[in-house]
């Protein structure tokens, strides 16, 4: 019932289409009722004996038959019209919404989530929701009115023909309600698996060069057939239902029927009934079929209603683990000055990534993390701007816990190159300027430059106005990492992150890239992960990770020359070509090392 109400508080926004929309479904209700009156009473007028005031009164009744059959029709399309567009108008806000709350929720919400479920719930659970309004809300209104208005004047008409042809009401009404529970767990499992087979056709479709590049095609299709057929038996099994509901709705309008013609033509021939009564209430009746056969159709839309509705609410309530607090005050004048004080991390509370991890990095230092993959280097760089938040500890910014200011004040000081590069189906312009909107050409042009891709864009036929593919796969890795290098440097932010961002890129370029942003580096606080040392030497300060702790801190002068885990890589990295072929494996188990002798070597001193 609570998701009802809320579907139902949607629909308030707009009272003036609601309340139009409920008017059509009275004036089609009573314009429907006005017809068997008239035709029964044309009915006794054919069977009087005043053959010139039956023509007369015939007349009267056509007219007034074919002025009320276009009222009702203006109605219908009334009902229709402002039925629809109340629909659609609250499914346009209720996208919008759920939409703008995704853009909101942290990136811990989103590592829990599939992305085909939540295309699924945009697109099939809002449907739902639309139909329920039309054919729940507004449809169910006007089932419900004739319904209740017919069972009125049948009464009227004759109370014991109106029990006889009630008589199976009361188990009808029941098994709706029973329908209408089943429908709604149905429906719930048909929406459920159609997110897992959205979610599976994304995939596929995104990763087809690897699906491609592993033969596993047939895979793939077994694993799409599956989800395929769940979808379809499920909503097979909703059919069914619906098909049941609806012909038992069918068998009850034929039994009453027979009975009242079998009942009613005994009360005729006995003088207790007219003809012109008699075919009112067979004319009724046939009007109570329309209610009856519309609530299989009703109860069905209130299901899918309500399992759409819960789970686009779930979405819709979710919180954000990162919340702003309502004094946060925007950040301005940023020096760059970041300090990590004891700071714990897990995406799991149970998992623990960081432990206790404390630095400083003053202003326009780079300080340069390296470590073993998931020894924590991106957790770091990912609390600065609050992708996550800490567990223990804080991380401020010149003096300022990064908790206490606005997101969007954060997030436009802290710019970040992130490994995983993602390119938007857009120019090569569009892409650079994404974030910076009112960018000009010259300063899309110079970011260009900095990052070494500006001479590769120039050399293209359309240049700039260049159409990037689906996630960029028209462009090589390197370039799509130099091209998320200049969208991130024309944002000018204080505080730079590059995460491994020249991962793909060859030797050549990465030290042109390193040439070209040295101006940029030096006046700004730069966070470095990379795997190659040549990439950190020149770093202020460097921290080595093992297992989310700083297990070394130091230049590389001073790093290189203490034993530990950055001299043993810098060992591997820059042995003599000949040492490597040589010593390969002996070369490779000390580079590898670093991971568990700092533990060994820490759990030593505790002893």
């Amino acid at each position: 019932m609570h998701t009802l109400v809320r579907i139902v508080g949607y629909t308030l926004h707009y009272k003036g289409y609601l309340s139009l929309a409920y008017l059509s479904v009275i004036g089609f209700a009573a314009f429907a009722l006005a017809l068997p009156w008239l035709l029964g009473t044309a009915i006794d007028q054919v069977f009087s004996k005043d053959g010139g005031s039956v023509l007369t009164s015939l007349i009267g009744v056509s007219v007034a038959i074919l002025v009320v059959n276009i009222l009702r029709g203006i109605s219908a399309y009334g009902q229709t019209y402002f039925g629809e567009t109340l629909s659609q108008r609250v499914a346009y806000d209720l996208r919008n919404a759920f939409y703008d709350h995704l853009q909101r929720l942290s990136f811990a919400y989103h590592d829990s989530e599939q992305t085909g479920n939540l295309m699924s719930k945009a697109t099939v659970d809002v449907e739902g929701i639309r139909r329920f309004i039309q054919a729940g809300m507004i449809r169910g209104l006007y089932t419900f009115l004739l319904f209740t208005a017919v069972s009125v004047l049948l009464a009227l008409l004759d109370w014991k023909l109106a029990l006889v042809s009630l008589v199976f009401a009361p188990p009808l009404i029941w098994r709706g309600i029973s329908v209408m529970s089943q429908l709604r767990e149905t429906w719930r499992a048909v929406q459920a698996e159609m997110g897992h087979m959205t979610t599976v056709l994304q995939e596929n479709l995104a990763g087809q060069r690897v699906v491609k590049a592993f033969a596993a095609e047939e895979y793939e299709e077994e694993k799409f057939h599956q989800r395929a057929e769940n979808v379809a038996y499920h909503s097979y099994e909703a059919s069914k239902m619906e098909a049941y509901n609806t012909a038992s709705m069918s068998l009850f309008y034929i039994g009453a029927t027979g009975l009242v013609l079998w009942i009613g033509g005994r009360e005729v021939i006995g003088g207790n009934l007219t003809v012109g009564e008699l075919a009112q209430f067979v004319f009724y009746l046939g009007l109570l079929s329309i209610p009856v056969r519309n609530m299989a159709w009703v109860v069905n839309s209130f299901a899918r209603g309500i399992s759409g509705g819960e789970r686009l609410f779930a979405v819709l309530d979710a919180q954000s683990a990162v919340q702003e607090p309502p004094d946060a005050k925007p950040m301005s004048g940023v020096q760059g000055h970041v300090v990590f004080e004891n700071v714990s991390f897990g995406y799991d509370p149970d998992s623990p990534i960081l432990n206790r991890v404390s630095f400083e990095a003053k202003p326009r230092q780079v300080i340069a993390i390296l470590g073993a993959p998931g020894s924590g280097k991106s957790s770091i760089v990912h609390l600065l701007p609050r992708f996550y938040d800490v567990s223990a500890g804080r991380v401020t910014i010149d003096g300022v816990d990064v908790r206490d200011v606005t997101l969007a004040s954060l997030r436009a000081n802290v710019g970040i190159v992130q490994q995983d590069v993602f390119l938007f189906i857009a120019s090569i312009r569009d892409n650079i300027a994404y974030g910076a909107t009112d960018a000009t050409d010259e300063q899309v042009i110079e970011a260009a430059k900095v990052a070494q891709l500006h001479d590769h864009i120039i050399s293209m036929p359309q240049g700039y106005d260049t159409w990037v593919g689906e996630r960029g796969q028209t462009l090589s890795g390197g370039q799509r990492q130099r091209l998320a290098i200049a969208r991130t440097l024309l944002l000018n932010p204080p505080i730079l992150i590059l995460d491994d961002s020249t991962s793909s890129v060859d030797t050549e370029t990465e030290h042109r890239i390193r040439r070209a942003m040295a101006e940029v580096v030096r006046g700004r606080t730069t966070f470095v992960i990379a795997h190659r040392l040549s990439t950190l030497k020149d770093a202020d300060l460097i921290l080595v990770l093992d297992q989310g702790e700083i297990v070394q801190r130091g230049t590389h002068q001073e790093l290189v020359s203490q034993p530990g885990p950055y001299q043993r890589i810098y060992e591997l990295q820059f042995l003599p070509q000949e040492a490597i072929s040589t010593n390969g494996h002996e070369a490779l188990e000390a580079g590898q090392r670093w991971r568990v002798e700092p533990a060994v070597s820490r759990a030593a001193g505790a002893e």
